[in-house]
């Protein structure tokens, strides 16, 4: 779309959740604009052509990718929503400066040859994902969340073989950013809450304000129920400022340890939603699997994938929008390494270092059936159940010189083992850690809110829901939220050993604490269970060592001994697995001719 005043031409991925109040700023301080629709699109162009592109984005309140053009200054603008909801890549390929917000739109162009990246492939073994700002292709990138990239026509002759970062100011290309996360978290820390009960006031007003304007859709809107703390407590809210039945949506299996069905039943009966349940069965979330390399574009690997595009699909049938329960985990503390990783620090911080290595290095080269064998000797069922596990902390406690050390442990999949890589490559964390001082709770959720949820979770939940036509909306990531919950003390976060007690007691003013009082649960399926039994087939041809070893990308062995203790039920190494997985079905999916779409 193109401004009245013929300046900017935009492409505009997303959605400007607070767009009528910006029409209406946008009519007072310049006199009543001459409006040609209703959409968000042109709210977001007008206000470009009088604020500009920072100013603009400052105010406003969404998820979103989008490219400008600015024919005065001859200039691109590339820029992303604050927390990265939506995907934008950008890059070189021959002699061209390409963006889209998918791969194989790049991938379309007639000179690509890019190579794989092998230090985005290092990371993607590691962790399950690729994260920003690498794609899974050299000189291809992921425009960080919060960033503008500004580039004249002359940047084409750039071609950087790294990644252009935040500060970046040269003649013809630069890269700013117009929020940080950073920045309002250490702006929390030192603006704390002082009481529990003030906290928890301001945390509802700002998440029932991110619900309520996130909720408002010129078509059908709802919401995924899980039953858990994060979910439930969006649809309360949503419930709660709502003058009708909010429409819930939630999936269940045949399974029990992984069927959340009847926790989200219980919520959804209290709230007295319009609840909606479907079960599936193991078929058919494996069929599933053969779409997930097309549909995520570059190698992905996180296996709540397959029920995030099931319960998406399902919600479809119905509403064109759902509320999600995403980014509660990060900002409030959710995950168990939160809890286990500031703890395992505190106990071995104090003791030297070489202390470390003489106590837990023995332990930490111990041949892991040498280790349970002991274990099991001396009655310790949880050494002789948990080797690999027992190994793995000894050598971090053996080796950390910091806490990040430990909280690496926590998301590296093949940490401390033989790499499965062909190349072995070093790879470092690009986003700017916070000062060395900074509590670890604080430190390890920072951490996972600027890697871990934009390119993990919002990823996931992106391309599912996406898949399927379905747009997603996450409250939680409101800024104003974050903001708030950057205010909260660890202590209100972290209770009894427990995590996101701020959240849980907010949720317990709309429901009773009896619904939640059971084990966190993931949005997980059993694809351990799977590639041993009816998916084993699949999963050897893509694991073929002849193969592997022509490809030159994984080395067999390493993957391998893997393989061989996961199905001899030695060594649960699934997530490590489906990590090599995903890469093989997808670089399989890219011998496959490409089409333009219809």
């Amino acid at each position: 779309m193109a401004s009245a005043d013929g300046r900017y031409m935009l492409s505009y991925n997303g959605e400007i959740y607070n767009h009528a109040e910006l029409r209406r700023d946008l009519d007072r301080d310049h006199g009543p604009v001459a409006w040609r629709g209703h959409s968000d699109t042109e709210t977001l162009v007008e206000a470009i052509a009088r604020w500009g592109l920072e100013a603009t984005l400052q105010r406003g309140v969404g998820m979103f990718a989008l490219s400008l053009w600015d024919a005065k200054e001859r200039r691109l603008l590339l820029a992303r929503d604050r927390f990265g909801e939506k995907p934008l890549y950008y890059g070189w390929v021959g002699g061209d400066l390409v963006f889209a917000s998918e791969l194989p739109a790049i991938q379309l162009h007639p000179r690509f040859d890019n190579p794989i990246e092998r230090r985005a492939l290092a990371l993607l073994a590691a962790r399950s994902y690729v994260p920003a700002p690498l794609s899974i292709f050299e000189r291809i990138y992921k425009l960080p969340p919060a960033s503008i990239l500004s580039v004249s026509v002359e940047a084409v002759d750039f071609k950087p073989e790294e990644p252009p970062q935040p500060g970046l100011n040269r003649k013809h290309i630069s890269l700013s950013t117009y929020w940080s996360y950073r920045q309002t978290v250490l702006d929390g820390i030192q603006e704390p809450f002082g009481r529990e009960g003030d906290a928890l006031d301001a945390l509802e007003a700002a998440l029932a304000a991110a619900v309520t304007g996130q909720s408002l859709a010129d078509v059908p809107v709802g919401a995924f129920l899980s039953g858990g703390i994060d979910s439930s407590t969006v649809v309360a809210l949503y419930q709660k400022y709502s003058s009708q039945p909010v429409r819930t949506y939630t999936i269940g299996f045949e399974d029990p340890a992984y069927d959340e069905a009847p926790a989200a039943r219980a919520v959804a009966r209290h709230l007295g939603t319009q609840h909606h349940e479907m079960y599936v069965t193991a078929r058919d979330a494996q069929e599933v699997i053969p779409k997930l390399a097309s549909m995520y574009g570059e190698p992905f690997a996180d296996s709540s994938q397959i029920p995030t595009y099931l319960v998406s699909a399902f919600a479809r049938q119905e509403v064109t929008v759902a509320l999600s329960g995403d980014g509660g985990d990060e900002l409030f503390g959710g995950y168990h390494r939160h809890i286990l990783g500031p703890r395992f620090w505190g106990r071995i911080a104090g003791v030297p270092r070489p202390l470390r290595q003489a106590l837990f290095g023995p332990a930490a080269l111990m041949p892991r059936a040498l280790l349970s064998a002991c274990g099991a000797v001396a009655g310790l069922s949880s050494v002789a159940r948990e080797g690999d596990k027992i190994r793995k902390f000894a050598r971090v406690a053996a080796t950390a010189r910091s806490f990040d050390d430990v909280a690496d442990s926590f998301v590296d999949e093949w940490y401390g083992a033989a790499s499965p890589l062909a190349m072995p490559t070093d790879v470092r964390e690009w986003a700017p850690p916070l000062p060395s001082g900074t509590a670890p709770l604080t430190r390890i959720t920072y951490r996972d809110a600027v890697t871990y949820l934009p390119d993990d979770i919002l990823c996931k939940v992106d391309r599912a829901s996406m898949a399927v036509s379905l747009e997603s909306r996450v409250p939680y990531l409101d800024h104003r939220v974050a903001a708030v919950a950057a205010r909260i003390p660890n202590a209100m976060k972290l209770r009894g050993g427990r995590g996101k007690h701020i959240l849980r007691e907010l949720l317990y003013r709309e429901a009773p604490r009896e619904l939640f009082d059971r084990p966190k649960a993931g949005f997980a399926i059993p694809v351990g269970q799977w590639i041993k039994g009816p998916l084993r087939a699949w999963a050897e041809e893509l694991l073929d060592p002849a193969g592997m070893r022509a490809e030159g990308w994984f080395d067999p062995a390493p993957v391998q001994s893997r393989w061989q203790d996961h199905l001899a039920g030695r060594r649960d190494s699934t997530a490590a697995l489906w990590s090599v997985l995903m890469f093989q079905a997808w670089l399989k999916e890219q011998k496959r001719p490409m089409a333009l779409a219809a």
